[in-house]
C-alpha cells in the first residue's frame, strides 16, 4: 500500500496453576525457545535507539513509568548483580528471526514484532505467524518446565496493568506534526468502533476495576494525554517518539499505541489499512479541520463504554455526530481520492464501508469479523446457558480465553471467524521474510550468514568480515527498488564478503 508498515505485540504470559510466576524470567526463557538449535546470540544494535526524541523538535528530560515498573526495575538490577554489563542484554533477550521479525522481552512480556511488510495481506500473515511462533516456543518451554507455559494475546492483566499492540506507519517527514496529529488523532478516537478487542470490566492504572460492564475495547481506560512521547504510563492518543528507522530527513514513523491486539485477521487487515488509507490523505493534506473533535481523552473512553452503541461525539466546533458517521468522512475522502489505485486499496474501501454500515444497523452481524462484537456474542450465550449474572467473574475468565493463541485451547479459535488468509500463508510466513521489503534482506542475511553477524538493527545490520566490522545501512531500503537491488544482491551472493562488494562498501 505504499508504505512499510508492521505491528508490535506484547503478550501475557502465566504458568498453568501458578499461584505466582516471575513473568520476566518466564518471557527470557520463552523466547531462548525459538530454535533450540541454535545458542543463543543477542545481536540487537542499541546503540542509534533514543526513546527521549520527540518529533516536536526536543529531547525529553524522561519518561513517565507506571510505579510498578520502577519495582520491577530494581528486580532487575539484581538478576545478573554478579556479571556487570550483561544485565540489559539478557533481560533483552533479543531474537532476530529469520523471516525478519524481532522477538524480545519488553517489560515483562514477550513480544513479537513483525518485519516491514508493504503489502496488507502480508502482514496479516506475519501478524498472526507471531502467535504460531510463540505457541511453539511455549511448548518447548513447557516440556522442559514440566508445566504448561499459556500465552494472551490480548492487552490487559485485569489488574491496573495494559500491555500494548502498537501499528507503525512510515510516513513522509515533511508533514507538520501539528497537521498530523489534528487529523490522526480523531480518527484513532472513532476505530475502535471496529477494531476494538472487547473487555469485560473497567480498569484503572490505580488498579480500580468495576466488573459487569462489557466495553469495546481494552486499551481506552489507560490514556490520559493527547501526545507525549511516553508508552507505558500517562499514555498519549498519539506516540510523539521519533524512532523512524529509515532516513530521517525524509521519514517519521507514526507509532500508534492505542490500539488492541486483534486475533481476528479481517479486524487487523481493517485496522492497519484504513489506518494507511488515512496517512494517504494526510500526506496530501486533504483532511479539513472540520475533522478535529472536543476532548478526545474523555471522547475515547465515553465511545469504548457506550453500551446503546450510538457512540455520540462532540466535534470540535460544538456539532454532535456519531462516531460511525465521523468514521464515514475519512471513508468518503478515502473513496474520492485514494480507490482504483490496487486491489488491496478497493478492499479496505469495500469493506470499511460495509463494515461501518454493519455497525450501523446491528453491530451483532460481524460476529464473524469483529472482535468485540464476537466476544460479546461469546459471554452473552455463557451468560444465557450457565443462568449467571454479568459481575460473574467467571466471564472475567471466559474474556481471557478468548485471547489464548493455543490453536486447541483458544475460545477464539473455536469460532466460525471470517479468515481472509491461509495456513499455507501464516507456516510461510513463519520461516520467510517479506520478498518486497528490506524485511528480506534482514532475515535472509541471518539464515545465510549467521556467523558473520555481528549486529543487526531494523535499519542495519553489522558482518564481520575477516575479523572487521562492515555495516550495511538499510535506510534507504525504505525505497521498494534499492531494497529490491540489495535483496538481489544478497540472493547471488555465497558470503557476505561477495555481498558487500556487490553493494560497492567494501
Amino acid at each position: 500500500m505504499h508504505r512499510l508498515f508492521g505491528i508490535e505485540t506484547e503478550y501475557g504470559i502465566t504458568l498453568e496453576n501458578a499461584e505466582q510466576i516471575d513473568p520476566v524470567k518466564e518471557s527470557i526463557e520463552l523466547i531462548k525457545h525459538y530454535r533450540c538449535d541454535h545458542k543463543f546470540l543477542p545481536q540487537w544494535d542499541y546503540d542509534g535507539e533514543d526513546p527521549f526524541r520527540d518529533e516536536r523538535g526536543f529531547r525529553a528530560e524522561h519518561l513517565n513509568n507506571h510505579p510498578d515498573e520502577v519495582e520491577e526495575e530494581k528486580k532487575d538490577k539484581e538478576r545478573f548483580a554478579d556479571q556487570p554489563g550483561r544485565s540489559f542484554r539478557e533481560i533483552k533477550s533479543d531474537r532476530i528471526l529469520i523471516n525478519g521479525a524481532r522477538l524480545y522481552n519488553d517489560h515483562a512480556h514477550p513480544e513479537y514484532s513483525t518485519p516491514e511488510c508493504q503489502n496488507l495481506f502480508d502482514l496479516v500473515a506475519h501478524d498472526k505467524a507471531g502467535e504460531r511462533i510463540l505457541q511453539e516456543c511455549a511448548e518447548r518451554r513447557s516440556e522442559e518446565l514440566g508445566q504448561r507455559v499459556l500465552l494472551y494475546k490480548n492487552n490487559t492483566d485485569f489488574y491496573g496493568h495494559s500491555y500494548g499492540c502498537h501499528d507503525n506507519y512510515l510516513m513522509a517527514r515533511e508533514v507538520p506534526f501539528d497537521y498530523l496529529k489534528s487529523c490522526i488523532l480523531p480518527f484513532f478516537v472513532t476505530r475502535q468502533i471496529f477494531a476494538g478487542a472487547g473487555k469485560i470490566g473497567i480498569e484503572t492504572e490505580a488498579g480500580l476495576a468495576t466488573p459487569g460492564h462489557y466495553q469495546l475495547t481494552q486499551r481506552a481506560d489507560f490514556f490520559h494525554v493527547e501526545a507525549s512521547v511516553d508508552t507505558m504510563h500517562k499514555r498519549p492518543i498519539v506516540n510523539t517518539r521519533d524512532e523512524p528507522h529509515a532516513d530521517p530527513a525524509k521519514y517519521r514513523r507514526l507509532h500508534g499505541i492505542v490500539g488492541d491486539a486483534n486475533m481476528s485477521e479481517y479486524a487487523t487487515a481493517l485496522k492497519v489499512g484504513t489506518t494507511a488509507l488515512v496517512i494517504d490523505l494526510i500526506e496530501q493534506r486533504l483532511i479539513p479541520k472540520s475533522f478535529a473533535i472536543a476532548n478526545p481523552i474523555d471522547t475515547i473512553k465515553v465511545i469504548s463504554h457506550d453500551q446503546t452503541y450510538r457512540w455520540m461525539i462532540q466535534k470540535a466546533d460544538d456539532k454532535m455526530m456519531t462516531a460511525i458517521d465521523h468514521q464515514r468522512e475519512y471513508l468518503a475522502l478515502a473513496q474520492k481520492h485514494l480507490a482504483h489505485q490496487n486491489d488491496e486499496t478497493d478492499w479496505v474501501l469495500t469493506e470499511w464501508e460495509e463494515t461501518l454500515n454493519a455497525l450501523e444497523d446491528d453491530p451483532m452481524g460481524l460476529t464473524d469479523r469483529i472482535d468485540w462484537v464476537a466476544k460479546k456474542w461469546l459471554l452473552e450465550t455463557f451468560v444465557e446457558s450457565e443462568g449467571i449474572e454479568w459481575d460473574d467473574p467467571w466471564l472475567q475468565s471466559i474474556d481471557l480465553e478468548y485471547h489464548n493463541i493455543n490453536l486447541e485451547d483458544g475460545l477464539f479459535y473455536g469460532l466460525q471467524m471470517q479468515r481472509i488468509i491461509s495456513d499455507e500463508q501464516v507456516q510461510t510466513a513463519i520461516h520467510t521474510p517479506p520478498l518486497d521489503t528490506r524485511a528480506y534482506f534482514r532475515g535472509r542475511s541471518l539464515n545465510k550468514f549467521e556467523d558473520s553477524v555481528k549486529t543487526v538493527q531494523w535499519d542495519s545490520i553489522t558482518f564481520d568480515i575477516k575479523g572487521k566490522p562492515v555495516t550495511v545501512n538499510m535506510n534507504s531500503l525504505a525505497n521498494p527498488e534499492i531494497a529490491q537491488k540489495y535483496n538481489e544482491a544478497l540472493d547471488l551472493s555465497p558470503n557476505p564478503q561477495t555481498l558487500v562488494e556487490k553493494l560497492g562498501l567494501n
